[in-house]
């Protein structure tokens, strides 16, 4: 069951308004190594190559097909705007682009931003004319620098060990609305299951200093109305706690959102003019508390085990962009068939519409920033401000239960000992913590950690009995007294371990014999090879009773890693029902 005001392909399904423009599909397109494009083309564009966008280069369903690195490429297209938006404003929206983008419409300078992952907006109307064509020009810029945050994107010539082609340019959905100049701009909602109620925290753009505005708030769940809340409008933000003990609700514990009753309450903001409607945004939110308790997580006040599955976001012929909204649904249905109620979304900011539709169906998320690899003043401004757009971007998902800004001390590569790397971490998770206080943070998941709520291990054992003879120290294991995966440590040297939950949050990488491409570990030659040893390793795990969950690496192979579950293009290796006879074994 979708949202009230669900719309295919819509790229932001958490903040709906009905006039959209996609602008998605065919665009000029041209290369600019040399860097010298700005001297003529937001004037006059002459790339004589189509791109079909939000695909980049690099991919084959961008048309083109070419994986080398180009630093500077350009876009253009015709954008028309109707003339019966004359009074409105026109805001321009990238879902996102990688890494530094530039635009100009109709030759003037618009504005810039940096950061591959997040998404980012312009107000355009100074800049177009309505009633005709009006000429939209980007420039990006790319770089093989390593202070960027990259993720699993290659910074040399070609793919090495966990390393793929880059990603270069716009590579998530590019859409045009039109709007009130006076406008809801950002909706914050928090929900509280103790309490039974919702706080919004509202954002107003515009000049409502002379008039009589007022916002109102729907709410309602399954088609029934729940509540309806009137606000004078006096300043730009503004904040609201709604009540949601009501008799149409039903049972309280029914209208909580889980993965096994992904309830969503709809929620519309219409913002008013004395009478006249200014604006009307469809939004929704999950009534979900996570919290931890005595080395537990507890999901809605109760014990949660999560079995999930490490998910790179990757296709063969569009690398990191999903070929179509029906592709992100596949993933997780797929991923629900084999019985994990979760994923973790590793090294990538995914498509907002993946959110959407893990919130629909009740998958669990943790929502992972892409790491940079080197640590230097540059890299610690570059990470902190797009990780905090992240966080502020995605913060509305009730699937979203665990933020993790940092992986495998990628990026903080001395953390173990370098006072300077660990304290860039204590901030991060505090800077998190300032905007959400409500969500687990993982710092920095795998090994190493400094402050973190959660303590996960990395480890690609191959055996039951070699896990058991490791894990079975729980004391030593998680006090830095005994190491694990190739001498790796639970902790960086000055933290202890404070009782946090225990998750094995990597480990499997099982893959078949392959003349191509590589696995953790040993390979395998038969199915029933691979089961027995899927089989044990989960067994392993499930045993240790300090252990509260794990993530298995993962769904799918991706370019020369060969350790999915199903193929690059999702066809199952094993059937789908012997995995998931394992997880809920």
């Amino acid at each position: 069951m979708t949202t009230k005001m669900y719309i295919k392909n819509y790229p932001r399904p958490q903040f709906v308004r009905e006039q959209w423009v996609d602008l998605n599909g065919e665009w000029n397109f041209a290369f600019d190594d040399a860097n010298t494009g700005e001297t003529h083309l937001p004037a006059a564009f002459t790339g004589d190559l189509k791109i079909n966008v939000p695909f980049t280069y690099e991919t084959q369903a961008s048309g083109i097909g070419d994986e080398s690195h180009h630093p500077y490429v350009w876009y253009n297209r015709t954008l028309e705007i109707p003339a019966d938006v004359e009074d409105s404003r026109v805001l321009l929206h990238f879902q996102a682009v990688d890494y530094i983008a530039k635009i100009w419409i109709n030759g003037s300078y618009v504005g810039s931003h940096q950061g591959g992952y997040a998404a980012f907006s312009f107000d355009i109307t100074p800049y177009i004319t309505v009633g005709e064509a009006n000429q939209l020009t980007v420039k990006v810029e790319d770089s093989m620098d390593a202070t960027q945050p990259r993720g699993k994107q290659r910074w040399v010539k070609d793919n090495f060990e966990c390393f793929y082609v880059q990603t270069t340019g716009i590579w998530q959905s590019v859409w045009m609305e039109f709007v009130a100049p006076v406008r809801v701009d950002s909706v914050k909602m928090t929900p509280d299951i103790d309490s039974r109620t919702v706080r919004f925290e509202y954002q107003v753009e515009g000049d409502f200093s002379q008039a009589d505005i007022r916002l109102e708030t729907i709410i309602s769940l399954k088609g029934k109305p729940v509540k309806r809340m009137s606000l004078s409008i006096d300043r730009p933000w503004l904040q609201l706690d709604a009540d949601l003990v009501h008799e149409m609700n039903g049972p309280w514990m029914h209208s909580h959102w889980s993965p096994q009753h992904p309830n969503l309450y709809d929620v519309e903001f219409i913002l008013y003019k004395d009478d006249t409607k200014l604006d009307h945004v469809y939004s929704y939110f999950g009534m979900r508390k996570i919290s931890i308790d005595k080395g537990r997580i507890l999901l809605n006040n109760a014990p949660l085990y999560q079995r999930l599955i490490l998910d790179q976001g990757y296709w063969p012929e569009s690398h990191l962009t999903p070929p179509s909204e029906e592709a992100l649904i596949e993933d997780i249905d797929l991923i629900i068939a084999m019985g994990y109620n979760g994923v973790r979304k590793h090294m990538k900011v995914e498509d907002a519409r993946f959110l959407y539709w893990c919130d629909v169906k009740g998958l669990l998320v943790w929502s992972e920033m892409a790491a940079t690899f080197e640590f230097n003043d540059n890299a610690v401004h570059k990470f902190t401000n797009e990780w905090m757009e992240v966080v502020r971007q995605q913060y509305n998902h009730p699937s979203i239960i665990t933020w993790v800004p940092f992986n495998e001390s990628w990026g903080v590569m001395n953390i173990k000992k370098d006072k300077k790397q660990q304290k860039f971490t204590e901030a991060i998770y505090h800077l998190t913590k300032s905007f959400d206080p409500y969500r687990p943070v993982i710092t920095n998941d795998g090994w190493e950690h400094t402050v973190s709520d959660i303590l996960t291990l990395h480890d690609y054992v191959e055996t039951k009995e070699e896990f058991e003879k490791r894990y079975s120290n729980k004391d030593e294991l998680l006090n830095n007294e005994i190491s694990f995966n190739h001498w790796k440590y639970a902790f960086a040297d000055g933290y202890e371990y404070k009782g946090q939950p225990v998750i094995v949050s990597e480990f499997g990488g099982i893959a078949f014999q392959t003349e191509a491409g590589w696995g953790y570990g040993n390979q395998v030659t038969s199915d029933d090879a691979f089961l027995n040893r899927f089989r044990n390793i989960h067994q392993a795990i499930k045993d240790q009773d300090y252990i509260v969950g794990y993530c298995y690496t993962q769904i799918t192979d991706v370019q020369q890693e060969v350790n999915g579950l199903l193929t690059a293009d999702r066809k199952p290796k094993i059937p789908l029902e012997k995995i998931r006879e394992v997880n809920m074994m």
